[in-house]
């Protein structure tokens, strides 16, 4: 009778102990993931606690763009623990250019492979010296990381890049003149938009360059510019702002993108973000290849 008893209650608690170790009931397809800049604040307060929140959501998949005082091992444990995973990680230009070794460290460590930079260092207007030293130093770096890392650059775009140059922009300068071996990008539509161009079109144009995107809505009425900047609050609920996002996704989906980050600065993700998931995640099951 006290070994029935005890089987019975092994048996009763190993079930609980499975039941609130489950995974979150909806999870997303790992092609859908999350910008840690999102949850920039709560990172830097607890990031395993920020992990559990993003999983909560049914989110596996993340894009670092900072440790938040951590290092790379300790996170990739973190993802580990939570069947989580990072496939692409940010850096800044100054700490691809200084030791793009370095940074494939921390980008293996965390089981990344994708390295991607969000922005040329420049004095506003944005020239040709600007985009020439970023185009040396993404070929040189880019190189480096595939060749003896096997890890792929990204430059994620960021409004600036498309100010008129010669026949085209800047973004098409620096698009023709980097190695497609070396030099892939990430788009972020909303820095597509703001500054007047179009994210479709530019999918048609070079859709096997771009490998990411940052999958972001602009708030209605907001008039952009080439100055890379809005107000956080500008950041709206995916489906809800200016872009024609089923038209973008649909060119995405035709192009060589991979993985799709949620990205939202704005302080009302608590509501908004719930909204973007299920928004992309519909749209992606909805919109397949031609």
């Amino acid at each position: 009778m006290i070994k029935s008893t005890v089987l019975i209650l092994l048996f009763i608690c190993s079930g609980t102990i499975g039941v609130f170790a489950q995974k979150p009931k909806t999870q997303m397809p790992v092609e859908i993931g999350m910008v840690s800049y999102t949850y920039r604040h709560s990172f830097e307060k607890d990031i395993a606690k920020t992990l559990d929140t993003i999983q909560a959501l049914g989110i596996r998949n993340m894009e670092f763009s900072n440790l938040f005082g951590s290092d790379s091992k300790s996170i990739r444990k973190m993802l580990d623990d939570r069947d989580m995973i990072c496939t692409s990680f940010g850096v800044s230009y100054e700490a691809l250019v200084k030791d793009p070794d370095a940074v494939a460290a921390d980008a293996k460590n965390l089981g990344a492979s994708f390295v991607r930079v969000a922005y040329i260092p420049h004095t506003a207007p944005f020239t040709k010296i600007h985009a020439d030293k970023a185009i040396a130093d993404f070929n040189h770096a880019g190189k480096i990381l595939k060749e003896k890392h096997d890890l792929e650059f990204c430059y994620h775009n960021h409004g600036y890049e498309f100010q008129a140059f010669e026949n085209g922009t800047y973004f098409d300068y620096i698009v023709t003149q980097t190695h497609p071996s070396y030099v892939s990008f990430e788009m972020d539509v909303l820095w597509v938009f703001h500054p007047g161009a179009d994210p479709v079109e530019l999918l048609e144009k070079y859709g096997d360059r771009f490998k990411l995107m940052h999958v972001k809505d602009l708030k209605k009425g907001i008039k952009g510019d080439y100055s890379g900047s809005t107000p956080v609050e500008n950041d709206v609920a995916l489906g809800t702002g200016q872009l024609d996002l089923p038209a973008i996704i649909d060119a995405a989906k035709n192009s060589s993108i991979k993985y799709y980050f949620i990205e939202d600065e704005s302080p009302n993700i608590k509501t908004q973000l719930p909204q973007s998931i299920r928004y992309l995640e519909n749209l992606l099951r909805t919109v397949s290849k031609k």
